[in-house]
Parts: C-alpha cells; structure tokens; sequence
C-alpha cells in the first residue's frame, strides 16, 4: 500500500476498528487512539491519515443521529474552527510533531483534570467559540480536535453528545482537509489507506452502536474522560519516545 508494509497497515487496521467502536459508544474516539499509534509506526500519515477515518465515522453516525443536533452550539464552535485550522497548518509546517504533541497532551490533561475536580464550565458562546479555536489548532495540527468540544459537553444526554460532536468533526475535518491541502501537507497515500481501512470503521461504528444503549449515563461521562485522557497520555508518550 504505498509503500506501508503490511504489517503497519494491519495494526493501524485493528486500532481503526476499535477506535470507531469506541466513537460510535461516546461521541469521539477513534482520532484519539488511531493517531498516536500512526505517529509512532508510520509518522508521513499523520495528521491526514486520522483525518480521512474522522470523516468516515463522524459522517456514517451524523447519518442515524442527525435529529439530536444542538445546531445553536455548532453555530458558535463551528466558525471559529476556521481560524484555529489556519494555525494549526501553520503550526504543521513551522514545528516538530513532538513539540505539538506535548502542548496539546498537557492541554488536554488539565481540561480534564479541572472538570474532575467538579469545576463547572459553562457552554456559552465564549466558552464553545475557545473551543472550536482550540480544536481547529489541535484537529488541523494532530488530527485530534474532540477533547476541547467533547469536556464542554459531557454533562449533556449521549446522543446529543454523539450526534453534535459528529457535526463538529465531519465539517471540522473537511476545513483541516482543505488546509492541509493548501500547505501541501496531504499525501495520496493517506486517502488510498483511508479507502482501504473504510470497512474496518464499519464494522466497529455498527458494533458500538449494538452497545451504546446499555450504557447507563454516569458510565458514558466517565468513559469520555477515559478517552481524552488516554489520547493525552498517548500524545505524550509518544512524543517522549
């Protein structure tokens, strides 16, 4: 596949499949843990690669939760991606990826620490315009922008958190697309490998899907913190190494 042994190709296949799983459970997930594992086996692909899968999940689960849309949230968060996309492909361009991992790792661990310790962030126009900025630097810069937007609404019933956030990342990663593209920083090797990998999201978005609705509520807030957790560490992790 381009060059990609087939070995790499099948590992990124398998961390695919459970990524979708655990997107098409919470809202977000697969971007989180596919593309530290890219980082780390086959770094040309990121942040393309994790990007191209993003679409495909979050347009496959826009398709059946499209009526639980908070479109009023989207109106503040979605345009101000834009500038955060121009920074972050300028941010692809002009810095190392350990050192973009880093800052964005330890933004999202102390997100996430602040929310654990209870502190209530209200979802206002001020607070989802930051996030959607934060996410397009994050999103256009790792291909990880769920974090800023998914702790915002984590408090909120699951299938408006899934079905906003798929919104947000199926038009967020379009505009990261089109940014990468005009820095020269997309590859056909990343949407030859996105085709390829496409049945494998498939298969683990209609697993989770099976899954979700035995979820009690405490069990998905806790499970969202998990995730951008463990996509901070990994970031980190990787980056070290």
């Amino acid at each position: 596949m381009d060059g990609v042994p087939w070995d790499v190709v099948a590992l990124i296949g398998a961390v695919t499949c459970v990524g979708a799983f655990v997107q098409s459970v919470v809202g977000l997930g697969l971007g989180l843990l596919v593309a530290p594992v890219v980082a780390m086996v086959e770094p040309s692909l990121v942040p393309a690669l994790p990007l191209w899968l993003a679409l495909l999940i979050s347009g496959s689960m826009l398709l059946g939760e499209r009526r639980h849309v908070d479109w009023g949230a989207l109106a503040w968060a979605l345009p101000a991606r834009v500038p955060g996309t121009i920074v972050g492909a300028w941010l692809v361009v002009r810095f190392s990826d350990q050192a973009i991992a880093v800052a964005i790792g330890v933004m999202v661990l102390v997100a996430v620490a602040v929310t654990v310790r209870a502190v209530h962030v209200p979802v206002n126009p001020a607070s989802l315009a930051a996030a959607g900025v934060v996410a397009g630097v994050s999103g256009t810069a790792t291909s990880i922008g769920g974090p800023p937007i998914a702790l915002l609404f984590q408090r909120r019933e699951p299938e408006v958190v899934r079905s906003t956030l798929s919104v947000f990342f199926f038009l967020g990663v379009v505009v990261s697309l089109v940014g990468l593209a005009g820095s020269g920083s997309l590859t056909d090797t990343s949407w030859h490998l996105g085709l390829l990998l496409a049945p494998l999201v498939a298969v683990g978005a209609f697993a989770g899907s099976v899954a979700r609705d035995r979820l009690p509520r405490d069990s998905f807030r806790t499970g969202v913190l998990l995730v951008c957790s463990a996509s901070a560490l990994a970031l980190l992790v990787q980056a070290l190494v």
